[in-house]
C-alpha cells in the first residue's frame, strides 16, 4: 500500500493562499484541514484530507 502524500505546511498555505496567523485561527475554532503534528512539532496535511476539505468548502449551484 503505497504511503498517502504528505504536504508541508508552507505548501498548503500557498495552495490555500492563506496566512500562517489565519490559518491556525482557524485551526483552534476547528474549521482548519486535519493536520498531523509530527514529534519534532512540524505540521503536515494529507493531500486527502486537503482535498476532502476543498470539497467541503465548495459552494455547489442550487
Amino acid at each position: 500500500m503505497a504511503r498517502p502524500e504528505m504536504l508541508k505546511l508552507p505548501d498548503v498555505l500557498k495552495e490555500i493562499d492563506m496566512s500562517r496567523a489565519a490559518f491556525y485561527r482557524m485551526r483552534a475554532r476547528g474549521y482548519a484541514p486535519k493536520v498531523r503534528k509530527l514529534p519534532n512539532g512540524q505540521i503536515r496535511v494529507s493531500r486527502a484530507d486537503l482535498d476532502a476539505w476543498w470539497e467541503s468548502h465548495t459552494e455547489h449551484a442550487a
